[in-house]
């Protein structure tokens, strides 16, 4: 009897991979110009090969054109499910009518898709805890919890085409506006609202630009900075080379608390020299594992893995998602966090 169960287990093993054999994936990604993107398709692209399935990974260089140029070459080729990291998640809807008229399957990829019914599950982390995890950062670093303050702090928000920024900004503040609210945390240049914040594409150089503005505003004599909240490291790295810029990192002159998200080398090299205090890690091997899961249940007809039905609303509908929890690395755990998980190489970081 044992014997009969084991057979029929290998030939479900074998079955599920000549099923796959053939089928093709599409994988869009937005940019190879950050580190992170790069990790998230090549993770994607290798468990799903991994699989049995053919791979069609294309980079968009932050071109939307370009990445809906892209998708309706997979809809052309025949991609089974598509699996999308968007540039702009409110101008997808055309493309994805015909994705739907094709039978195709579309998983939204960390980054929601707004507007359209056309999605129809989404893959990521748990956006308002990665601000949460900041914020907390932020007021554990200072004493704020312990009654500490004032201090002064300027913050920043990621990409207004993002819906993921507005929940880094929100978790965050769910945190630190009772501390602005009783003026143990100061805004010196008093600008806090998400739109004047908010940093177009996460680009480094635009963060920079607009520190170096707060600085020559409100820090160029004796005001102290105390901490920036920045939502991600493209934005931090900006933000460090404008401190360095005017002398910052000195015993005169700290670096004040400074957060960030995704772990990249750059970023965890300045956490390991004192510049940048914190970064999410999000775990990309753990993302793709999870859409592959996702993938694989709507390729065999089965129930697709979620655990949210809730939260995400892209404006026509609650997309049914999967939130992987986030952790923060700092100078004290990043080595058992990234090295010792296999995630970075000792000499990635030096």
């Amino acid at each position: 009897m044992k014997k009969g169960i084991l057979i029929l287990l290998a030939l479900a093993v074998v079955c599920s991979s000549a099923f796959a054999q053939g089928m093709l994936i599409g994988v869009a990604m937005p940019t190879q110009s950050l580190q992170r993107w790069n990790q998230d398709g090549a993770n994607m692209k290798a468990q799903l090969e991994a699989k049995g399935y053919r791979v069609d990974l294309q980079y968009a260089n932050n071109d939307i054109n370009t990445q809906i140029q892209q998708l309706e070459n997979m809809i052309t080729k025949g991609c089974k499910v598509l699996v999308i990291a968007s540039i702009d998640g409110s101008v997808l809807s055309d493309v994805l009518k015909k994705a739907q008229a094709g039978g195709i399957k579309v998983i939204a990829y960390d980054r929601l898709i707004m507007n359209t019914p056309n999605v129809d599950y989404y893959a990521t982390f748990d956006n308002f805890k990665v601000g949460v995890i900041q914020g907390k950062y932020i007021e554990s670093a200072l004493g704020l919890d312990k009654g500490k303050g004032p201090f002064n702090i300027e913050l920043f928000a990621g990409s207004p085409d993002d819906n993921n920024a507005t929940f880094f900004f929100n978790g965050a503040m769910s945190i630190l506006r009772p501390y602005l609210d009783s003026k143990k945390l100061v805004i010196p240049t008093g600008q806090k609202d998400f739109t004047v914040i908010a940093i177009q594409s996460w680009e480094s150089a635009k963060a920079q630009a607009r520190m170096d503005n707060l600085i020559a505003a409100k820090y160029a004599g004796s005001t102290k900075l105390d901490a920036v909240l920045s939502p991600n490291d493209s934005l931090a790295i900006g933000i460090v080379a404008s401190l360095k810029n005017v002398g910052y990192g000195t015993a005169r002159k700290p670096y004040p608390i400074l957060t960030g998200q995704d772990c990249d080398k750059a970023n965890v090299k300045a956490m390991i020299a004192g510049q940048q205090s914190m970064s999410i890690f999000k775990d990309t091997r753990t993302l793709a594992a999870k859409v592959v899961e996702m993938v694989e249940a709507i390729m065999q007809g089965k129930t697709v893995p979620v655990n949210d039905t809730k939260t995400y609303n892209n404006g026509v509908k609650v997309v049914p998602s999967f939130l992987c929890d986030p952790v923060y690395a700092d100078k004290a755990n990043y080595k058992a966090l990234l090295v010792d998980s296999g995630y970075y190489t000792e000499a990635d970081l030096k």
